[in-house]
């Protein structure tokens, strides 16, 4: 049974989001934790030795993160029925990534499934603050739904390797996993920067292919083309349904977490992308 984390500031991205895991999981047993975390109107010193919990003064903060975590409860019932799914809600005095993480640690969490926009809905922004600041410190994959996105069938999963880092099969095998739930193709794309690959890179797409072997992968190479604008492409033309990035130092997502670059807006609001821990080395 998978452990999935759903934030909500109770906007419209997040019910989206949280809609898109409902759906992307339907045939899956699921323990999925609705968390809201709340910053009380002013601070008080109660709140400094532990939080409402140790206070008799009410918290209008704390009934009302409450009530409203009922009612999307209510509207799952109504709109997303599914003896699959069983639920938990989470109300909690805290930042929305230490609490994330402080869940995830507690409860063995597997994914985090959040939209890309908040509350605010600035559309300049590629990623909000809060997705940024969980991509950066979780350990367990994080998938995000962009904003108005409806969920489609899972037939199609791209991705992107540089063939420098000779993953482990663990990290590997979510993807692994994704792609036997969807019966979906695995595309493997590499982007080719020189006329052939280096001995290295030819070895590290051997072991890729071998820890892939179990759902078939495709492996396309692309010239001509520099990494954001042949995956904004490769998705443009064959209508890709999934995108799975690795979250390895000096890679460009890493470059996109530190300088939010809007021209990459248009790619990574297209389509939900997974963002998966690299913890291997390159070489």
């Amino acid at each position: 049974m998978k452990k999935i984390v759903l934030p909500t500031d109770f906007s419209e991205n997040a019910w989206n989001a949280i809609s898109y895991a409902l759906q992307f999981f339907k045939n899956e047993k699921c323990t999925l934790y609705i968390l809201h975390v709340y910053t009380p109107a002013f601070y008080r010193i109660d709140y400094l030795i532990g939080g409402p919990d140790f206070t008799a003064i009410p918290d209008s903060g704390v009934d009302d993160s409450v009530a409203r975590l009922e009612k999307i409860l209510k509207d799952i019932k109504r709109h997303h029925p599914n003896p699959n799914h069983r639920f938990k809600t989470v109300s909690a005095f805290n930042t929305l990534t230490d609490e994330i993480m402080e869940l995830c640690q507690s409860e063995g969490v597997d994914l985090i499934v959040m939209g890309t926009q908040g509350a605010s809905g600035v559309k300049e922004i590629f990623l909000g603050t809060n997705s940024v600041q969980v991509i950066r410190k979780a350990k367990i994959p994080v998938l995000l739904v962009p904003a108005y996105y409806d969920f489609e069938k899972i037939g199609s999963i791209l991705f992107p390797s540089d063939y420098l880092t000779h993953y482990k099969k663990d990290e590997l095998q979510f993807i692994i996993d994704l792609s036997l739930m969807h019966k979906a193709t695995l595309i493997v794309m590499h982007v080719l920067e020189a006329k052939s690959l280096t001995p290295v890179q030819q070895k590290n797409k051997e072991y890729l292919q071998a820890d892939l072997a179990a759902v078939k992968p495709q492996f396309k190479e692309m010239e001509g083309h520099n990494m954001p604008n042949a995956v904004q492409e490769y998705i443009d033309l064959y209508q890709l349904d999934l995108l799975v990035m690795m979250n390895r130092s000096h890679t460009f997502l890493e470059k996109l977490l530190v300088k939010q670059n809007v021209d990459a807006i248009g790619l990574y609001t297209k389509v939900p992308f997974l963002v998966l821990r690299d913890t291997a080395k390159m070489g």
